[in-house]
């Protein structure tokens, strides 16, 4: 029979110590989460010149070149998937800077029509992510209104709400993860989700087609 695959604390122990294997498997556990936050936080000006999976790999290397910075300078009891993510974070930007940074007047001319302007990075990523269902021709005609509406209605949702919404529904961390991230209470996270989803609800219920043409 196969011996069963050590715990996450085994191998951050043994990673601590050095073990390079281990913290291969540590960064396996967590690799489809980040990509999945780099598909979702990306640019649409990079979507199909950049894949999501790269990011994290370039982000990888970094994270395994500073590791002691984690076991070393991490807070007692912080996630590695917290410390891992905001490196992820981090390559992103540097990814998005070396692509559009100099060139930023012609990115902009790559610009989907129907792109968000206007809008913070959540509120564009919320946006792009909402409009990709917009696919039956009745709704998809009225995509340049909805996204604009949809941009719009977001911005005005409270920053820290929005945030918790993007981390908790799209990005799928778990209420404490989301509370450690925005550096708040988790009950305050938790208060705060329910509160953006409602507000997602309605304005999604009031865009042409209603909710069920978006996907929430």
């Amino acid at each position: 029979m196969a011996a069963e695959p050590p715990d996450t604390e085994a191998l951050l122990a043994r990673a601590a110590g050095g073990d390079r294997p281990a913290w291969g498997m540590l960064l396996t556990e967590h690799q489809e989460r980040l990509r999945r936050m780099v598909a979702f936080r990306m640019d649409p000006r990079l979507r199909g010149r950049v894949d999501a999976a790269d990011v994290v790999q370039e982000a990888f290397v970094e994270a395994s070149a500073h590791r002691a910075d984690y076991f070393d300078a991490a807070p007692p009891g912080s996630p590695l998937f917290l410390w891992l993510r905001g490196v992820v974070s981090n390559k992103l930007l540097e990814v998005t800077r070396h692509h559009l940074g100099t060139r930023m007047r012609d990115a902009k001319r790559e610009l989907p029509f129907d792109a968000p302007r206007n809008s913070d990075d959540t509120s564009a990523a919320l946006c792009a992510e909402l409009t990709a269902g917009l696919t039956r021709p009745s709704v998809a005609a009225a995509r340049v209104e909805v996204s604009s509406r949809l941009a719009y209605a977001l911005d005005n949702i409270d920053p820290t709400d929005r945030e918790v919404l993007a981390l908790r529904h799209f990005e799928q961390l778990s209420n404490a993860e989301a509370a450690q991230v925005l550096g708040i209470q988790e009950r305050a996270a938790a208060k705060r989700y329910l509160r953006a989803l409602q507000r997602l609800k309605a304005i999604l219920t009031d865009m042409p087609g209603g909710l069920t043409e978006l996907r929430p």
